[in-house]
């Protein structure tokens, strides 16, 4: 959601440590790695959240569910061939009701799939909000991006041992409900750790994750996204435990192919899995063909215009709450039209729709 300058040779570092280290066991190989990856269709699509929801707990809560809009947006993804949504879920959620929340997932699952769209879930996350609170989430504030966005499990929650178990619980639970579910495309277990100044404090928990997913042994992939290169021990952690290399990167073209060329020395499949900031020069024209050509998957942050206001840059309200000049992200308004008619034309393009 956020980026950060990149330092190069800490990336490489960590690329060349992979090949030369051994992994816990149940890692996959690179060569179940790759023969995976290459049993897909070239995976594009966005991170989503309906426009109807402010953040992950008011897609997920029972008052709030929202299957009708679920059903028209991911309609817009399918119409130019998207495959893959990348979404978020909460603990929180789960907490509320266990029950209810495995059925509206089960729901979410459902709808993807009759829209031929695979499903990539997310568990934790360490951006924005630092207090997740159940029920009735805040409006959002005008002209201000990702206002009503909240962490999972939140800040100081994410690093205090006591809150571990009753996440174990949760993480488990799921995964075990849905190990073979082929509707799932792989597991994000944790979104961005160490953002909001958290540094290595993440660390315990990001490694109980990946622990507690490694027993539940899912037929999918896991993964968490590297994203901002001076967080060592993270990125470390994160690139010799992810059965699939998933990264962000929100910068210019010439910037992005570093990226994949350093990426590449891990000999693992590659997803991006957060870019698209047009203000960045981060956009569908100039990166996505990129990634089409390296088969890397695609995944652009933001489906269609609302309620999280990612059309606004970050950190850069519009108190007025006009809409910006040129949108940050983003592809599609609530009617399903285009924001660009040449991107949505473009990826059509690249998925062989026109």
């Amino acid at each position: 959601m956020k980026t950060s300058t990149i330092t190069l040779f800490t990336l490489f570092f960590i690329g060349i440590l992979a090949i030369g280290q051994s992994q816990e066991p149940k890692r996959w190989s690179v060569e179940k790695a790759n023969e995976w990856y290459d049993n897909h269709t070239w995976l594009n699509g966005a991170d989503f959240v309906p426009s109807t929801a402010i953040n992950q707990l008011e897609m997920w809560q029972e008052d709030t569910f929202d299957p009708k809009t679920i059903d028209r947006e991911l309609g817009f993804a399918e119409g130019i061939g998207m495959n893959v949504m990348r979404v978020y879920l909460h603990s929180l959620a789960y907490k509320q009701d266990p029950d209810g929340f495995k059925k509206r997932m089960d729901t979410y699952l459902e709808i993807s799939k009759n829209h031929k769209i695979k499903t990539m879930f997310v568990f934790f996350d360490d951006v924005w909000s630092k207090t997740p609170k159940i029920g009735k989430q805040p409006n959002p504030k005008p002209g201000t991006h990702n206002s009503g966005w909240i962490q999972d499990p939140g800040d100081p929650a994410s690093y205090e041992a006591s809150n571990f178990p009753e996440l174990e619980a949760y993480v488990k639970d799921v995964m075990k409900t849905f190990a073979k579910d082929d509707r799932i495309l792989l597991w994000d277990l944790y979104n961005e750790p160490g953002n909001e100044g958290k540094g290595n404090k993440t660390l315990p928990l990001l490694k109980k994750v990946f622990g507690w997913a490694r027993e539940i042994n899912p037929s999918q992939p896991i993964s968490a996204g590297l994203w901002k290169w001076d967080l060592t021990e993270l990125n470390a952690f994160q690139a010799l435990n992810s059965d699939i290399i998933t990264y962000h990167d929100y910068e210019g073209p010439e910037h992005h192919k570093h990226i994949i060329n350093l990426l590449k020395s891990h000999g693992r499949p590659l997803i991006c899995t957060e870019y698209m900031a047009r203000t960045r020069n981060s956009r569908f024209s100039n990166i996505m063909p990129i990634l089409k050509e390296e088969n890397i998957g695609a995944i652009n942050w933001g489906l269609v215009k609302g309620k999280s206001n990612t059309i606004y840059q970050w950190n850069t309200p519009i108190p007025n709450g006009e809409e910006p000049i040129e949108w940050f992200h983003d592809v599609f308004r609530q009617d399903g039209t285009p924001y660009r008619q040449d991107e949505v034309d473009l990826i059509k393009k690249l998925n062989g729709k026109q």
